[in-house]
């Protein structure tokens, strides 16, 4: 096994088959290269990927898993040429963790479209070794890959932020949907969704939160700040709404009728898909047609706007609403987030209740 070659001890939790469940994994991490940041893993953040992966849902999957890709803590150990970073510093790592460095996406400072990106966790390294992720005591990682968590972030909600918060600051940032004034939708109001109404408030924009639960209203207005809510479902609402958004950013990973989203747009709107829903979506074209409106996509974003985001986060206040929860409840905590009972993000404090026995 490939394990055998690493000479740094690592205790996470690793689902062994597709059944997804996770349990004690004794494993190990290289050691700290010229380039790379050790650090103590504090505060570990569960994405709806990391369900999406234990379960092999996504065709991808190769066990032993560790998940997590929203990891933060404290720098231990650099290496010989490491220049940004030193011990005691605090750190995070979201989705990957390596990429080739040369090509033209990687040369623009958007890593995240490499070809060759490597993935945080169920990805192969450059010395041919798995790549596992945060929900573990220790992460060893290039500090090309590695960010710094501002200090005025606290460290447990600012875990999220390096994976929700990136998918949702990267699309409003290179759509153009980031002018102050703009009209800007946000389906779905769950753990990128939230994230999503700050970020979006804090660049100035109207946002108006789109949801088929009615009962997200006042939490999306009152307690995120939102200034309009619209439920999908209802006919006469969305009819109200057409034609009156600059921008949306659709959140959802379940399949759904895009058409009507299509229709809330103004003529040369933006239509943004961060959700990855596991079968096709239907695209009608006639309407892209009649308003030269746009659906595209987007996926995280590169290591250099990924600082920028934590530091626009920081000068405005922006964290994740959070659940805390010890590692023994992980499990549990993955059969809720399946039934979308979490606001709105389980973060894992990895120093407190994930110790080797």
């Amino acid at each position: 096994m490939a394990e055998k070659q690493h000479p740094v001890p690592a205790y996470g939790l690793a689902a062994r088959d597709h059944s997804g469940l996770l349990s004690p994994f004794n494993f190990s991490r290289r050691e700290t290269g010229e380039t790379d940041v050790k650090f103590k893993v504090l505060y570990c953040g569960i994405c709806h990927s990391d369900l999406h992966m234990l379960k092999n849902e996504w065709g991808s999957s190769t066990y032993p898993i560790v998940p997590g890709h929203e990891i933060v803590g404290q720098v231990t150990e650099v290496g010989s040429k490491v220049e940004k970073y030193k011990v005691g510093d605090r750190v995070g790592v979201g989705c990957m963790v390596g990429s080739c460095r040369s090509c033209t996406n990687c040369s623009q400072s958007i890593e995240n479209y490499c070809p060759k990106m490597i993935l945080t966790y169920g990805g192969t390294y450059h010395d041919g070794t798995p790549t596992y992720g945060g929900y573990s005591d220790v992460m060893v990682c290039d500090e090309h890959f590695v960010v710094r968590v501002p200090d005025s972030l606290p460290l447990d909600v600012a875990a999220p932020l390096l994976c929700a918060g990136i998918t949702l600051y990267s699309p409003l940032k290179f759509y153009g949907l980031d002018k102050p004034g703009l009209h800007i939708g946000i389906v779905g109001l769950g753990g990128l969704g939230h994230v999503g109404v700050k970020f979006a408030k804090a660049m100035g924009l109207k946002v108006t939160v789109i949801s088929t639960s009615p009962g997200k209203k006042q939490e999306a207005i009152e307690r995120h700040g939102a200034d309009a809510f619209l439920v999908s479902r209802d006919q006469e609402q969305m009819q109200a709404a057409m034609g009156t958004m600059d921008g949306i950013i659709d959140t959802v990973s379940a399949v759904h009728p895009i058409m009507p989203l299509i229709g809330l747009l103004k003529t040369q709107g933006k239509l943004v898909l961060v959700g990855a829903p596991e079968k096709p979506l239907e695209l009608p074209v006639f309407p892209l047609l009649m308003g030269r409106k746009i659906v595209g996509g987007s996926c995280i974003g590169g290591m250099k706007e990924t600082q920028e985001m934590l530091d626009f986060a920081a000068k405005h206040n922006i964290t994740a609403d959070i659940e805390v929860i010890s590692a023994d409840y992980v499990n549990t905590a993955m059969e809720r987030l399946a039934k979308n009972d979490v606001k709105y993000r389980f973060v894992i404090d990895v120093a407190n209740t994930m110790q080797a026995p």
